[in-house]
């Protein structure tokens, strides 16, 4: 693929830009300027050295986000910043978008990719990706509470019960809490239906991924992949 096109491709502006990062000598490769905007480089395991930052080649982006409190998962925020302003301009540039929402009080682990199949497959209720949330409760929580949540509680909005896939108290006022579907505001609703308040939320793992103990709030890095 040609220079100017793998650019492009990774969200570094239009064509005419990134040639005008090669003729300003801003793109290296292998500890090499490269020159030559029209040159052919092979991507796979393409790492390019664009302003001074390493930048690997991703044909679709996934990337994990540590999401600190106030921030909005949305391109058009109402009240606090978009956690898009957390990344780079090229991701922002090439579109990627929050794999469902967190509130803009929730914490965690936050996945954002481009690959629009894959939010669908993420989303979607029937493929039940089990996401973890560790939740802080303004009153102690008992035995009673994690059976019903376990059995299921019944929300405002729906008739059908919403079961956790699994939960278990942490402390005096904790609980593990472990879903696979992603109603609005269902931690808080769920925890609500017991009786109980969310006073703090954190996500700490999507399916397969855990948050890594030293990603910090705000920082984010690359998912080579959805594993499987």
């Amino acid at each position: 693929m040609k220079l100017t096109q793998i650019l492009f491709s990774q969200g570094f502006g239009t064509r005419r830009v990134c040639a005008g990062l090669v003729d300003a000598g801003l793109v290296r490769h292998q500890g090499q300027t490269l020159d030559d905007p029209n040159i052919d480089l092979p991507t796979e395991g393409l790492v390019l050295e664009v302003e001074g930052k390493p930048w690997p080649f991703h044909a679709q982006a996934l990337v994990m986000l540590h999401k600190p409190a106030g921030y909005e998962c949305s391109q058009k925020p109402k009240h606090h910043p978009s956690v898009l302003t957390l990344l780079p301009p090229p991701l922002r540039q090439r579109g990627v978008q929050p794999i469902g929402r967190l509130d803009e009080d929730t914490t965690g682990l936050l996945l954002l990719t481009d690959d629009g199949k894959l939010i669908h497959k993420l989303t979607s209720p029937k493929h039940h990706v089990p996401k973890v949330y560790e939740v802080g409760c303004k009153h102690p929580v008992d035995a009673t509470q994690v059976e019903r949540l376990l059995a299921g509680v019944v929300l405002d909005d729906d008739p059908a019960p919403v079961r956790a896939a699994a939960c278990e108290a942490v402390g005096e006022r904790g609980l593990r809490l472990t879903l696979t579907e992603g109603k609005y505001h269902q931690v808080k609703r769920m925890v609500a239906a017991v009786s109980n308040r969310v006073e703090t939320l954190h996500r700490s793992t999507f399916g397969p991924l855990v948050l890594p103990a030293d990603l910090a709030p705000g920082q984010w890095r690359w998912v080579p992949g959805w594993p499987g």
